[in-house]
């Protein structure tokens, strides 16, 4: 049972067990007809809770007075019917008993903890190595609908690294007037350090992370871009590893597209863009800012995997034309930089002084061709937030196609026109950070009270260009064991693509869930989890 009353800032509003309905969004469809009017007081409406699957719908959430209703796509169940990814599973948690279950989250608890997959929130204070949640029912896709999502992915990474290339040299896109000048040389994701330097194989980003959300079945959208460093591709990994470890027969019963050749991938993309100084077989490192960093365990992870070297700045050092990595032997020469830190860090003579972290004099050997960087200082800016409304414009302008991923429609609060309307519904939205990451700095309206609204009505008013506005999207649910059974929660997708001589895409990626009942927002950080996401082999 679920408590419904009413928001008393509008009659048109229910929180729900802390979660505001937009609409009066009613979480029961036998509402739906009837006429009722907001309640003064405290309300039961039944709640479905879903122990098992045989009679599980999609999650329906209406307005009572208006009648207008806000399904989330179920990605197990359509129209009653098990959908056909999904087909082998229904069998298999029907056959899996209560005390099995529990067994199989502890066993998978203490694989993480034994493998050390940790992550760490900065400003907290408690466990800095803590487990990510771990759910073991997977999340399917048909080769048919990931065949589509390689083909969008691709095409984005495409064009965000051709407009990379382009306003680092002559900015035609600018010229011919599809983005704002201010957009892209105003930004403070804009290195001035790389104007005129084309990299290898003209790649600036390497590894593209694109974030996208599912409404329907052939509707998909991207929430926004990670050009620079990416995180979560050994979640990916592990999660996998450990679901073969503890279902070996789901594995046996399906075919599923591999995803353990993700490390030689990489290796092979960061090879293939060795500088022009490099000769013969290249020498790739990962650079780390150290075990204090949130990723600390990726970082280790891939260079095991990789079987390269992780090195820290003090490792290395630059004489002459090149860039050298101390090692017992005696120095030895690094052709490839596979970096986890940020622009300002990695160079203190270019960037900040005071940087403890990268290499003096590593930007004169980059721009003399002595040294590759992936990705390439000054690709942030092509994963702004802002700039991130225009990339179906970038692909348009460069490839000449039309986008195959639809953007989430955006509001810009450095335009006067957008900003009003954010303002005036801001109960909503969910507002970001133009350069914010891990769920912060944002406001997610529809879960935020009034006082928490009018805060931040004060800090975009300060500061109206560092935000943009998104509508709150139906994210798509898919089946999650929650302590009760089998439940709906919502969704979000990382797939991973590495951009060098070739584009390549692995079969999967990085499935965030929302936990929390009725929540949104799957960051790590945040309270969200992980899956491991299929790709079913034709």
């Amino acid at each position: 049972m679920a408590a419904i009353t009413a928001n008393d800032g509008c009659p048109d509003r229910f929180w729900a067990d802390g979660f505001l309905m937009s609409r009066v969004q009613v979480a029961d469809a036998g509402y739906l007809g009837k006429a009722v009017a907001p309640p003064r007081k405290p309300v039961i409406v039944p709640f479905p809770l879903y122990g098992g699957l045989v009679n599980w719908v999609q999650t329906v959430r209406s307005c009572v007075r208006c009648r207008k209703v806000t399904t989330y796509f179920n990605e197990m169940f359509q129209d009653g019917q098990v959908r056909g990814p999904y087909a082998q599973l229904e069998g298999w948690t029907q056959k899996m008993p209560q005390q099995l279950r529990q067994m199989k989250q502890a066993e998978a608890e203490a694989l993480f903890r034994r493998i050390g997959i940790t992550f760490a929130v900065y400003g907290e204070g408690g466990d800095p190595d803590r487990l990510i949640p771990f759910d073991m029912f997977p999340r399917v896709f048909s080769a048919a609908e990931w065949a589509r999502l390689e083909r969008g992915v691709k095409q984005r990474a495409r064009a965000l690294n051709a407009f990379l290339a382009d306003v680092y040299g002559r900015g035609e896109i600018i010229r011919a007037g599809r983005i704002p000048a201010r957009l892209v040389y105003q930004n403070k994701a804009y290195e001035k350090a790389v104007v005129g330097f084309m990299p290898p194989k003209s790649v600036f980003s390497h590894i593209v992370g694109v974030d996208l959300v599912r409404t329907g079945p052939d509707d998909f959208f991207v929430l926004e871009d990670n050009c620079r460093t990416p995180s979560g591709v050994s979640y990916m990994l592990e999660n996998r590893e450990i679901m073969m470890r503890m279902f070996p027969e789901l594995f046996r019963e399906n075919r599923i597209a591999p995803v353990e050749h993700y490390p030689a991938q990489l290796r092979r993309t960061l090879a293939s863009v060795a500088p022009q100084k490099c000769s013969g077989e290249p020498t790739t490192v990962i650079l780390t800012p150290g075990h204090f960093n949130s990723a600390y365990y990726e970082h280790s992870f891939l260079a095991d995997l990789m079987g390269v070297e992780l090195v820290e700045g003090q490792d290395l050092f630059v004489e002459g034309e090149f860039v050298y990595m101390r090692t017992t032997e005696g120095p030895r020469r690094v052709d490839v930089i596979y970096r986890r830190l940020d622009d300002a860090y990695i160079d203190p003579l270019c960037f900040r002084p005071d940087s403890m972290l990268g290499i003096a004099g590593l930007m004169d050997v980059y721009r003399s061709g002595g040294v590759s960087i992936c990705s390439a200082p000054g690709a942030g800016v092509a994963d702004d937030k802002a700039v991130y409304t225009f990339v179906p414009e970038m692909v348009r302008f460069y490839l000449g196609e039309e986008p195959i991923l639809n953007n989430v429609p955006t509001w810009q609060c450095g335009k006067r026109d957008d900003l009003q309307y954010v303002l005036e519904h801001l109960g909503e939205l969910v507002v970001k950070e133009v350069h914010g990451s891990g769920g912060y700095g944002m406001l997610v309206g529809p879960r935020s009270t009034k006082a928490q609204i009018e805060t931040f009505r004060e800090v975009i008013i300060a500061n109206p260009a560092n935000y943009i506005a998104q509508p709150t999207l139906a994210l798509s649910t898919t089946p999650t064991f929650v302590e009760e059974g089998i439940a709906p929660r919502h969704v979000d997708l990382r797939p991973y693509c590495l951009v060098g001589e070739r584009i390549d895409l692995v079969p999967g990626g990085l499935t965030r869930v929302a936990l929390t009942e009725g929540s949104l927002v799957v960051n790590s950080s945040q309270g969200g989890g992980v899956k491991d996401t299929w790709v079913l082999a034709e």
